[in-house]
């Protein structure tokens, strides 16, 4: 049972992304093996944390998984001296009605591995306020442990003195200040920070994070914070949908949870990567074809002009399964239309036509009972997406519910073998 760390916060914004690449660029820096996770749904910074790790980050989601696949997936910290586990918006933050083993809230999973919080406080504009919010954390929940605060965006020396002075009397540890100078900046887009592998400087960010987290950070009290574990339990993830995948990985698909590939893997399937982007057509080896989610909105031009990719996964949907996730979805419908107005031809193996021309939000858990498709049992996904159904005239794939169980009218769709969800699948709901 490897014993670590959730790096949380009280709010999104607060520098845990950045504080939980420098911890882990530092504490490799000193010869450890670092475990990342990321509580919640995402896809940007369990990448960010993979490049920083040198190791693959998985998603710990309390609402979407039970507690023997939370459990089994953390079984890949062994070997580890440490896992740090960052948390998603702020620690108690979640759904109002409880899924598999809690409602989403990063404090869930902390309260489920034992594993104590390093909460980044962004104390820009308050000074001994900021204690009692650490306090007000501290107590909130008796199963969840503070281990100490990290102190965001600092002014100044006085500052910092002013925020000691007040976290002392309350017997809360600061383990480290960042000043407001030090803090290293992502670049973000709508749904959220730019993937890892766009960033042009990448290695330097997670070097200059590392220093920055070596000179402004007590590495050895975070190290000795850390506690905690849980015992592996037996859990049977869902089985590949084929013994070979073609698989769309590019910087247009790539939203894809590594837990699920990694399922895939180790029950046989063998994956065979494509590049849409690059003009490939799937493997004609292939069983099934999975689109991914991702951003084919800002590639929508070169996407319809792709041929090649898209004569190729026509072929393919001839004769075998070819499935969509949210942005590969949009891409096996009929037609995008881009921010500016624009609309781009896609491969046409659904009717679903969508617009960013007018953004709006869709953002939440789900639950889909399948009417056709790879899998025919209860799923557990997570839906993120600014796009505007203009049609959606195919039969639909599942019915589709929300956290509370209100039914959603983003049901996917179907047609002959090709098949859509706006959801990213998780797995089997809990």
């Amino acid at each position: 049972m490897t014993r670590g760390l959730i790096v949380s916060a009280p709010a999104s914004g607060s520098g845990k992304t950045t504080v939980t690449l420098g911890l882990i660029a530092a504490l490799r820096a000193r010869g450890l093996v670092v475990q990342p996770f990321k509580s919640g749904p995402d896809y940007i910074d369990p990448a960010f944390h993979r490049a920083a790790a040198g190791r693959e980050s998985f998603n710990l989601d309390s609402w979407a998984m039970g507690r023997a696949q939370i459990a089994q997936l953390i079984g890949a910290a062994d070997g580890a001296d440490i896992a740090l586990a960052e948390g998603s918006m702020g620690l108690f933050d979640g759904v109002a009605r409880a899924g598999g083993c809690g409602n989403g809230a990063s404090a869930d999973i902390a309260a489920l591995t034992g594993w104590p919080v390093l909460l980044v406080m962004d104390c820009k504009g308050q000074a001994q306020s900021a204690a009692a919010v650490a306090l007000g954390f501290r107590e909130m929940r008796r199963d969840v442990h503070l281990a100490g605060v990290v102190l965001n965006r600092v002014a100044s020396p006085r500052h910092e003195a002013l925020m000691r002075q007040a976290f002392d009397q309350l017997a809360i540890p600061v383990l480290g200040v960042l000043p407001r100078e030090a803090g290293i900046e992502l670049p973000e887009r709508h749904l959220g920070l730019v993937q890892a592998q766009e960033h042009a400087a990448l290695e330097a960010l997670l070097t200059a994070a590392g220093e920055a987290a070596a000179r402004h950070l007590d590495l050895d009290a975070i190290i000795a914070a850390a506690s905690g574990g849980i015992a592996t339990e037996p859990f049977r993830p869902l089985p590949p949908p084929a013994e070979r995948i073609a698989l769309a990985q590019d910087d247009a698909f790539s939203f894809v949870y590594p837990h699920l590939i990694a399922g895939w893997r180790a029950a046989g399937a063998t994956i065979l990567p494509f590049s849409p982007l690059a003009d490939q057509a799937p493997d004609d080896s292939a069983g099934t074809c999975w689109l991914p989610g991702g951003y084919p909105e800002l590639h929508a031009g070169r996407l319809a002009g792709a041929d090649r990719f898209r004569q190729g996964l026509r072929h393919f949907a001839e004769t075998r399964p070819v499935h969509g996730e949210c942005g590969g979805y949009m891409a096996m419908g009929a037609g995008l239309v881009d921010a500016q107005g624009t609309r781009h031809e896609m491969v046409g193996l659904l009717g679903l036509e969508t617009s960013y021309e007018k953004r709006r939000m869709h953002l939440g858990y789900r639950r889909a009972e399948p009417l056709a498709g790879l899998y025919r049992q209860p799923l557990a996904g997570h839906e993120f997406h600014y796009a505007t159904i203009l049609a959606q005239p195919d039969e639909p794939l599942a019915r589709v519910a929300d956290a509370n169980g209100d039914a959603v009218p983003e049901t996917g769709s179907r047609r002959g073998h090709a098949t859509g969800t706006f959801f990213h699948l998780i797995g089997e709901a809990p």
